[in-house]
């Protein structure tokens, strides 16, 4: 026992440290010090009562972060040291949550099956033997079952499901490593796996996983219900087994993902760089793209790419099934028909998946919110100081957990893009941002949306009256924010700069900034696309600079879906004519005669073909006359098979004059014409040149025009230094390597997006700041138009 004159502190830990065995790990490490007191979860996250000699105090606090378990991630440690000492106190103890107050707890994520949990369920002797649901402090499902916080088990999906004695027994020691694992269960008291064939009959339990094993062994089409959704399966080694799953899902090109067992069979498929092992072998066990080994699998996996998107198990089943010989590596792309959402819910999956599937394995553990997997990149150049991590999508590991801006923000809830849209609120410094939604094209994404914003909202109670969306007017969400949200103000933030402003977001540049921002097309406020531009400014506002020269969309949003279109445009601007420009580049010559003609006439006269200052069609174009891609079965097919021809290997091409862009001052800006580096195509090309070389040439082209034009930007009395490189362009490895490379060279700093996509998925991050600081100007002006009344003895009206 402890005497009365102890001294006590009052400990705040935030960050994520609920779910993730804080609090056990709290209790021990008071133990271990001989400290008395208490611990609890809160909305905010975890509070203590500590109380023992100032040593043993000092060594507690350090230990609080230092010693912290593998999945926390602790942000800030308050101590508040004047507390009175409780006389008598003799044992530390946690206590029950605490519900009350501001709900600024951070929700974990999913994670993966640690190696303690992986290890009983492959021991015979363990009561878990084979258990597909287990779980611990350290491991297990978190985000996607939660259903409000503090992150207690009634408050998740696993609510209906009463622990057997030894269950409880386990959550209620202290010294245990399942205390107070909200998912702990067993084969007794726990969730149970079936597998439903399409004509009705089904089995539980070990045999629905034996059905399952020997559906996928037969090289049958497998839907599995996994943490966030349902993935489809086949036998990746099995190339008809792939080219079925392509048939029914309608797919031909775009790449599956797989399934490893092990990082040793990773490395037998794929050859991954140090980096790139250990991003797959994080917790969140994310897809990561790595350079994949000839010949080790169907080419049909992922046709005319270098890359294999490649993860390691996220849940026990999927280690029960890689386990069984001669399925060690599986394809495993999103359970859903195409242009819809990944489906979630059993009875829905069962509706519906046996259009593509010949078996579904799905179990009774509900998923309160769905979450696909996370796609991540690891990249390193030479002359970077360190690599860059990319999100191509991120949600499964990642979401919910926020971006800390560093200063306070106005409550604001933003609805992001149309395309890959995600939704974000923010509070306090925090902007929470969601898990990769979608596409808004058809009502159940649109819903996914609108359930996703509440959720988020509601876990934090919070109830914003800012609202941020895209400047489109025909946008779902835009017409959603406009017309049935109860907030008090909306804010209609352009695309461009709703990306730029998400990467001074997250890298805390304050402004102002240039920012370079290339993408497929964004709604612009004269009405036109734009997806090249070079813009200046803040977060309350920027002004566009420079834009890439404008090309007609033949055909509107048909040109993307058929590259050539544009491609013949490019042509047709540059050559003039529709022979030269078939001749230029003989792939053009799949446009048959009449084609052409009509082409050229929309062209000529502006007929359904609106004009676009597009990165992105320009890519598209340049992949259409070099004979990559015509036809784009998903989106960006070109610019990524473009780029797939260099291999990975991020060497410039030699400078050459001819591969530049002419700049020319257009309506107070300056418009770059791609025109010079088009002919020098054509003219390697008719030399004999390799579309490999010429891919490099072009993408050489672009990194240095945007080192100049940044530079020559810069160069003006009091512009900005720092310069954000954003927009879904920027998902090109060669392109954002090299571009922060160059521009640095020039003497600027330059920042990439590391934290959130640089796609559409960023978007509502930087809404939220443009909303805020709009906001926060508009606040301001309207504080100081009444102190100016009230000085001159007005009235406000």
């Amino acid at each position: 026992m402890l005497t009365g004159t102890a001294a006590r502190r009052r400990v705040r830990v935030a960050g994520v440290v609920q779910g993730v065995g804080y609090r056990p790990f709290v209790y021990k490490l008071a133990v271990d010090l001989g400290v008395t007191g208490w611990v609890l979860n809160d909305p905010q996250g975890v509070l203590i009562e500590v109380q023992g000699a100032d040593h043993a105090l000092d060594a507690f606090t350090d230990g609080l972060t230092a010693l912290a378990p593998p999945q926390a991630r602790v942000e800030r440690v308050a101590v508040t040291r004047d507390v009175v000492p409780v006389p008598g106190e003799d044992a530390f103890t946690i206590r029950a949550s605490g519900l009350g107050g501001d709900r600024s707890a951070i929700v974990p994520a999913d994670s993966y099956v640690c190696a303690d949990c992986l290890a009983e369920l492959r021991d015979p002797a363990d009561r878990r033997h084979g258990y597909p649901f287990i779980n611990c402090t350290n491991c297990g499902p978190r985000y996607s079952i939660v259903r409000a916080l503090p992150y207690d088990r009634a408050q998740t999906t696993m609510a209906a499901f009463t622990m057997c004695d030894p269950c409880r027994a386990e959550y209620e020691d202290p010294l245990d490593r399942r205390y107070h694992a909200q998912p702990n269960a067993c084969a007794d008291c726990g969730p149970r796996l079936t597998a439903t064939a399409a004509d009705g009959s089904a089995v539980d339990g070990p045999a629905a996983l034996d059905a399952a094993a020997a559906a996928l062994a037969r090289g049958e089409v497998v839907a599995i219900k996994s943490v966030g959704g349902f993935h489809l399966a086949v036998d990746a080694r099995n190339g008809a087994a792939v080219a079925r799953l392509r048939s029914r899902k309608r797919r031909d090109a775009k790449p599956f993902a797989i399934m490893v067992r092990d990082l040793a069979t990773a490395a037998e498929v794929t050859a991954p760089t140090p980096g790139e092992v250990e991003l797959i072998d994080s917790p969140a066990r994310p897809v990561v793209l790595a350079r994949k080994r000839p010949g080790a699998l169907p080419g049909t996996i992922a046709p005319r790419n270098p890359n294999l998107g490649v993860m390691l198990p996220s849940a026990p089943h999927h280690h029960l099934l890689v386990d069984r010989p001669g399925l060690d590596v599986l394809v495993m792309t999103s359970g859903n028909i195409s242009g819809f959402p990944i489906e979630y819910r059993n009875a829905d999956a069962l509706a519906r998946l046996f259009a593509v599937a010949d078996l579904v394995l799905h179990h009774d553990r509900d998923i309160e919110v769905r979450v696909d997997d996370s796609v991540v990149r690891w990249s390193s150049h030479p002359e970077l100081d360190e690599p860059v991590v990319s999100f191509l999508r991120r949600s499964r590991g990642y979401a919910p957990y926020p971006v800390d801006t560093g200063v306070p923000l106005t409550p604001v809830v933003a609805y992001g893009a149309e395309l890959k849209t995600t939704v974000a609120l923010s509070h306090g410094t925090r902007v929470y941002l969601s898990q990769h939604i979608g596409d808004l094209k058809n009502d159940e994404t649109f819903e996914s949306h609108r359930r996703t914003a509440r959720h988020l909202a509601d876990l934090h109670e919070l109830a914003p009256r800012v609202a941020a969306t895209d400047l489109h007017p025909q946008f779902r969400a835009t017409r959603f924010a406009v017309g049935e949200q109860p907030v008090d103000e909306v804010h209609r933030v352009q695309h461009h700069h709703a990306h730029m402003a998400s990467c001074m977001a997250e890298n805390r540049v304050a402004g102002p900034a240039i920012g370079v921002v290339f993408d497929g097309a964004g709604y612009g406020p004269d009405e036109t696309t734009w997806g090249g531009e070079f813009l200046v400014g803040g977060y309350a506002d920027a002004v566009r600079v420079a834009r890439l020269r404008r090309l007609p969309l033949l055909g509107g949003d048909q040109a993307v879906r058929e590259p050539i279109r544009t491609g013949y445009a490019l042509a047709l601007d540059v050559f003039g004519e529709p022979g030269a420009a078939v001749a230029a580049f003989p792939a053009l010559a799949e446009l048959d005669e009449q084609r052409r003609h009509v082409f050229a006439t929309m062209a000529r006269r502006g007929v359904n073909a609106p004009p676009a200052s597009s990165m992105g069609r320009l890519f598209d174009a340049v992949a259409a006359l070099l004979g990559v891609c015509s036809l784009a079965e998903y989106e960006a097919q070109g610019p990524i098979e473009l780029e797939g021809l260099l291999d990975r290997d991020h060497t410039l091409a030699a400078p050459d004059p001819r591969y530049r862009f002419d700049r020319t001052p257009v309506d107070d800006l300056v418009e770059l014409d791609p025109a010079p580096v088009v002919r020098a195509l054509a003219d390697d090309l008719a030399a004999g040149v390799g579309t490999p070389e010429l891919s490099r040439r072009f993408h050489s082209a672009v990194v240095r025009v945007v080192a100049e034009e940044c530079a020559l930007i810069a160069g003006a009395p009091g512009a900005p230094r720092d310069v954000v490189l954003s927009g879904g362009v920027f998902l090109n490895e060669f392109l954002l390597l090299n571009c922060l490379v160059e521009v640095r060279r020039a003497g600027l700093a330059a920042h990439c997006q590391r934290q959130v996509p640089t796609n559409d998925g960023g978007i509502a991050l930087g809404q939220v700041l443009v909303a805020h600081a709009r906001s926060t100007q508009a606040g301001s002006a309207q504080d100081r138009s009444a102190q100016d009344r009230s000085a001159t003895g007005g009235t406000a009206p």
